[in-house]
Formats: structure tokens, C-alpha cells, sequence
């Protein structure tokens, strides 16, 4: 018998789910030319659940969210408009998504992608909400070094050690 305190079932079927809902967004993504990366810092200390570039250069956020509970509490997800032309919401088929239409969700700025494992389908296309020039430029920089360390740690485990101190 070991001391080690069981997982919590509630946030292991949760983190599944949210990898699942990610892995249908990234495949609808690169059907269109559109390439992401999990996880990645922001400059305002806050993490995007995916971001990228379309074939055009403009960045997308999407922020993922398979409970209700986690929809209505997040207040942070403002904070990643200053780093994207393009916001969405990423959920899986089965939460419900009307709260997403009242004005503290901003539908002028948000769209919604619904998804599971195999797939995902936009159901309300993301505002376009150009970043200026040289904010995006910053932006695609950040995201295409970010991209290129983690290739580099995952060809090579020993430069892990420097790439952890640069993600932040």
C-alpha cells in the first residue's frame, strides 16, 4: 500500500476532456491552415489553451471549457483579446453554450467552436479584431520561437532544462 492520496476523478475526467475538445479544434485548425500550440504564456502572466496563426498571419486564441461552472467563473478570459485578432471558445457538444450570448461574454468579440475528440465545427465564426502591425509581429515572434523550443526539446531531452526557463 502506498501514502499517496488517490487522483481526484473529477479532474482527471476533466483534463480528458479538455485534451479532447483541444485534439477536435487542432484537427478543424489544420484542415483550414491553421497551426497551434497548447499552452502558451502571454506576456500579461496569463496562458492561452491553444494559440496560432492562419494561413494570413492572424493569431487565434481559443480558450477551452467542459464545465459550466468553469464558463461562468472565468474572468480572466478578457485579458487575451490584447493578443489576438480572433477569439473563441472552445466546448464540448454537451455544455451549454447560451450563457455565451448575454453581454458579459461579449459576442461582438467571441466565437464558439464545438468539439470532441474526432472533430469540431465553429457554430458562431470569431469577430476579427485586428491587432496592430507590430503588436501581431511580437505576437507571431513569441509564438514561432515557443514552437521551435519545444520541437528542439522533444528532438533533444538535455536542452529541457534551458527551454523551462525560457516559457515563461
Amino acid at each position: 500500500m502506498t501514502d499517496s492520496p488517490l487522483p481526484n476523478p473529477a479532474f482527471d475526467v476533466s483534463e480528458l476532456r479538455s485534451r479532447e475538445v483541444a485534439r477536435g479544434i487542432v484537427r478543424l485548425f489544420a484542415r483550414n491552415d491553421i497551426w497551434v500550440l497548447p499552452e502558451m504564456p502571454l506576456r500579461n502572466n496569463r496562458r492561452a489553451d491553444l494559440m496560432g496563426v492562419d494561413p494570413k498571419g492572424h493569431i487565434i486564441i481559443v480558450e477551452i471549457k467542459t464545465a459550466r461552472g468553469d464558463l461562468m467563473g472565468d474572468g480572466k478570459w478578457p485579458d487575451y483579446l490584447d493578443f489576438c485578432d480572433r477569439f473563441f471558445w472552445g466546448l464540448p457538444p454537451e455544455l451549454d453554450r447560451a450563457c455565451l450570448e448575454e453581454e458579459d461574454f461579449r459576442p461582438d468579440m467571441c466565437g464558439v467552436i464545438v468539439a470532441d475528440a474526432y472533430d469540431a465545427e465553429i457554430i458562431r465564426p470569431a469577430p476579427s479584431h485586428p491587432l496592430a502591425a507590430s503588436r501581431r509581429k511580437v505576437e507571431v515572434e513569441r509564438l514561432a520561437r515557443a514552437a521551435l523550443r519545444r520541437f528542439a526539446v522533444q528532438a533533444d531531452q538535455a536542452c529541457e532544462p534551458w527551454a523551462i526557463q525560457r516559457e515563461k
